[in-house]
């Protein structure tokens, strides 16, 4: 739609600077060293010059950072907030209430999101849990699914052990917080009872 796309994150190994991959997507790795699973530590005002930067000599007219656990990404909405510029977040994850990770993660975005002007998250019961977790008004939260095609997902020529095509689908990344290591103990349990041991299943991951 005519719209120019900057991405900012931090820099991977050698990639420090900025860089232009081949479809001309601009990239700036900035020069911060992750400390915990590829995130950054938390400092509010160390990479506020960098982003200030980048969002004024860029002409920066939109700010959209991803995930909770991104703390350049945060620091980024607020950075962008205090420019005047309308800021967006997108969600993808479910999160609790009780555990030590969820209240801190949980705390730290009611203080981000109060400033943030919109919010979305990749579905509707993503929305509720954010809208809880985070005490944003439910209008200024939207949902987008995440882009599957799911013509790629059709049934293919397994068959159950009543006739029946079945196919599973696993849409996650392959990290142990999004559950995937219980797919290996779900899955037999799951084809045994449902199917019998002659069923075929197809799994796409």
């Amino acid at each position: 739609r005519g719209h120019r796309v900057l991405v900012v994150t931090h820099s991977y190994g050698d990639r420090v600077g900025v860089r232009y991959l081949t479809n001309f997507l601009k990239v700036f790795y900035l020069p911060i060293v992750p400390f915990y699973n590829k995130a950054v530590l938390p400092t509010i005002v160390c990479s506020l010059p960098s982003l200030r930067h980048i969002f004024l000599t860029e002409g920066v007219t939109l700010v959209h950072g991803h995930a909770a656990f991104s703390s350049l990404a945060h620091e980024a909405l607020m950075v962008g907030s205090l420019l005047g510029l309308p800021t967006v977040f997108t969600d993808h994850s479910l999160f609790g209430f009780s555990d030590a990770s969820a209240v801190v993660t949980n705390t730290f975005l009611k203080f981000s999101l109060a400033n943030t002007s919109h919010t979305i998250c990749v579905s509707h019961t993503g929305k509720e849990n954010t809208v809880l977790r985070t005490s944003v008004p439910p209008d200024r939260v939207s949902v987008i699914p995440n882009a599957v095609d799911s013509v790629m997902f059709r049934p293919g020529k397994a068959r159950s052990a009543g006739g029946g095509v079945v196919t599973l689908v696993i849409g996650s990344r392959l990290v142990y917080r999004k559950g995937i290591d219980l797919v290996v103990q779900v899955l037999p349990r799951l084809c045994g009872q449902r199917f019998g041991k002659k069923g075929d299943v197809r799994v796409d991951v």
